[in-house]
């Protein structure tokens, strides 16, 4: 395939191939740690999927992992490391989670969704335009279990999708759910087949997209983004509330990630005082 300009060169763990006219397929390459997110990887993400915003000879991009797991969200070992490090969204990639979660793109994204999807993974594909995946993939949103948030584009995604209680659910609980309810109760997958046909599927997709017209397709993908309202906005507000950012410096984020490093039950404490409180003592 001819391209206006070279692809850009990418790390080992990610793999990127043209298995159809018009279509890039991003592979995420980090088996044994299930595709878990890395500032190096995220980078790579970005400086390809920049590239194919402005490859005309490419119209859509599906996205995939290798091994049993689709992303299992962000490698936690920077945070154990130093929990306080973790950044707010508007200090991460204006793009979000992989470099997707909070991507405008007029091209279509599809998801292969090929088993585990937790976290930022889960984040990416409700940002995704078509999602396939395999019956036995789970989708989960465990940040409350690990005293962090879904702040990448997630929750407002989720319940634009869902519903406000649905994505409740998901959310409050951290529960992980099957591919059958994704598709069927919460709506977020288009498909669900066997393991194997996974990629084949999203395939299908994508080749039915790039036999239509690529202006009218990109100029449709503009309207369903802009319909679905201000998310800039809604991360911005959230991190203007006191309550909304409070967690990057909580005690309750140090808590969570050293019990899941520890795998033992957090201990949590009580939420600092809200502001309104400590301004009344002064």
């Amino acid at each position: 395939m001819a391209f206006t300009s070279e692809p850009p060169a990418v790390p080992p763990e990610l793999l990127i191939s043209f298995p159809l006219p018009h279509v890039l397929l991003l592979t995420l390459n980090r088996p044994k740690q299930l595709n878990a997110m890395t500032p190096a990887l995220q980078a790579a993400i970005e400086r390809v999927l920049d590239w194919f915003e402005d490859e005309v000879s490419l119209w859509a991009v599906i996205v995939t992992g290798k091994g049993r797991a689709f992303c299992a969200g962000q490698d936690l070992k920077m945070w154990l490391a130093d929990p306080t490090s973790a950044p707010l969204p508007s200090e991460s990639s204006k793009h979000g989670f992989a470099s997707i979660s909070r991507r405008k793109s007029c091209k279509p994204i599809i998801a292969a969704v090929n088993g585990l999807a937790m976290g930022g993974g889960m984040e990416l594909i409700v940002n995704c335009d078509l999602v396939v995946a395999s019956e036995d993939a789970k989708f989960a949103l465990p940040e409350v279990s690990r005293g962090v948030v879904a702040a990448q584009g997630g929750i407002p995604r989720l319940a634009a999708i869902s519903g406000h209680q649905l994505a409740s659910e998901m959310l409050l609980l951290g529960q992980p759910i099957s591919a059958q309810l994704a598709h069927s109760r919460f709506g977020f997958v288009n498909r669900v087949v066997p393991a194997s046909e996974v990629l084949p599927t999203a395939l299908k997709l994508a080749q039915t997209i790039v036999n239509n017209s690529p202006d009218s397709v990109w100029s449709t993908k503009i309207a369903l983004v802009e319909g679905r309202g201000d998310i800039e906005g809604y991360v911005q507000r959230w991190e203007d509330n006191p309550r909304g950012r409070g967690f990057a410096q909580s005690e309750n984020m140090v808590e969570g990630l050293r019990a899941f490093q520890e795998k033992r039950k957090p201990d949590w404490s009580n939420p600092a005082a809200p502001i309104s409180a400590v301004k009344a003592k002064l």
